[in-house]
């Protein structure tokens, strides 16, 4: 009896020659072939599998032989008859399973870029610190000193847009357990812009600091008050003296009571903004913490306190220099006179003195509250109107800038004669009350 399947034999095949090219090859059970010229010129025998389903009548490639052995091609044969038999087409199924294939390629190719173009945290803070913190006086010293302590090192390499309330929440408690209640919700702030940053650009789709409140991290912040008394600064000359503290600093002291200045931008001060001859010192826009120039008439008492420190100064340029690491001149660290003087009032604080720092733990104490720079800034205006200068004199003598922007547009009398008159009333009172203590030099006029 004739066998039905199975009748071709692989010395039947390998018999083939070009003259049986374009001739059909017939091996049962539907499977069937056509001889061909193959790739490298011998013969080839592609296979294929008819089948019949519902209506149709179809021929299913199953692959060319010798490629393929004969007994892997009455294999294949057999799998498509059996999905056939169970009513599956294979000819659907394998554009079916391409096309599934085909998507999954493509879907592993968009996530790998995704995943390339997926910003960490760090990432994101980069982008925000080069667009946004650049701008900044301090170039974002501060943040960028904050996020390094704080964030960086706890969501620094995770994927910016994985980052939720809960997250922001577990760094911030951090600082709030050390009692850093101000830094805690300065970080909140700073977090928020820059996600705030990131969302306008969709580099970020979700607000990891929505519905974050002060009240949830460090809470209100109390505004400082603290003012040095007439009794304080009374006390201030012999405690200044015996605190070890540098030269420059004790005068920076006397500088900042005497011109209502900030810290800093005494710190930042050129020589050649300082004319002692005629008593006037230049801030620049770019040493004022406001971005606003600003003009001090000096007292006979701001001139030898500013004096000696023109004098104490190696710099041509700078009245309180230092250098660098690669020995380029600057002025010295913005927090370098806050740190003496906060070190010297160390019972004020939750810490332990620093090792290297100054024995004179609290030579600076003069009441029952600590006092930073600051306090002098403030105690400076207060004694101001306490000797009748006008609020808005004061004001002007602070360089605050009005609020109210139809005034500062429109009123634009830059008060110097008021100004001058309140920087002098001022020196007189502070020689007056230094007088009786120890004197640090004559005020009438500095040689």
């Amino acid at each position: 009896m004739a066998r039905t399947e199975n009748r071709l034999t692989n010395v039947e095949l390998k018999a083939l020659s070009p003259s049986d090219i374009g001739q059909k090859r017939q091996d049962g059970g539907g499977l069937w072939g056509i001889v061909r010229k193959g790739a490298a010129n011998d013969i080839a025998v592609t296979f294929y599998y008819r089948f019949r389903i519902g209506e149709r009548t179809r021929d299913y490639t199953i692959g060319s032989w010798p490629a393929l052995t004969l007994k892997g091609i009455r294999a294949a044969r057999n799998a498509a008859r059996t999905l056939v038999s169970n009513g599956v087409d294979p000819i659907d199924k394998e554009k079916a399973d391409k096309a599934a294939k085909d998507a999954a390629i493509e879907k592993a190719k968009a996530d790998a870029e995704a995943a390339a173009n997926r910003l960490m945290v760090r990432g994101l803070f980069d982008r925000w610190s080069q667009s946004e913190l650049t701008k900044r006086k301090d170039k974002g010293a501060e943040t960028i000193r904050g996020f390094n302590k704080d964030v960086l090192p706890v969501i620094g390499n995770r994927y910016a847009d994985e980052i939720r309330r809960a997250d922001v929440m577990a760094l911030l408690d951090k600082v709030v357990e050390r009692g850093a209640l101000r830094l805690a919700n300065r970080l909140l702030a700073e977090i928020r812009q820059m996600w705030g940053y990131g969302l306008v650009r969709e580099l970020v789709t979700v607000d990891c600091t929505a519905g974050i409140e002060k009240k949830h991290v460090g809470g209100k912040e109390n505004e400082r008050e603290r003012t040095l008394s007439e009794s304080e600064l009374k006390t201030l000359p012999a405690a200044l003296k015996s605190a070890d503290l540098l030269d420059s600093t004790i005068h920076a002291v006397y500088v900042v009571l005497a011109t209502s200045v900030r810290i800093g931008e005494l710190i930042q001060a050129r020589k050649a903004n300082i004319d002692l001859e005629n008593k006037v010192w230049r801030i620049p826009s770019t040493d004022s913490k406001n971005t606003d120039p600003h003009i001090i008439y000096l007292s006979d008492f701001a001139v030898f306190h500013l004096a000696k420190l023109m004098a104490l100064s190696k710099s041509e340029v700078f009245l309180m220099p230092a250098r660098t690491k690669d020995d380029t001149e600057t002025y010295i660290d913005l927090k370098s006179i806050t740190k003496q003087i906060s070190d010297r009032q160390i019972k004020f604080y939750d810490r332990p003195a620093h090792s290297k720092r100054t024995k004179q733990e609290n030579a600076l104490v003069l009441g029952d509250e600590k006092w930073t720079p600051h306090d002098l800034r403030r105690t400076s205006a207060t004694l101001m109107q306490a000797l009748g200068v006008l609020p808005v004199v004061v004001d002007k003598c602070l360089n605050h800038r009005d609020e109210n922007r139809i005034r500062r547009t429109y009123q634009r009398y830059d008060y110097a004669k008021e100004k001058q008159a309140a920087w002098e009333i001022l020196g007189t009172h502070l020689q007056a009350v230094f007088s009786s203590n120890v004197l640090i030099g004559h005020f009438q006029k500095a040689g």
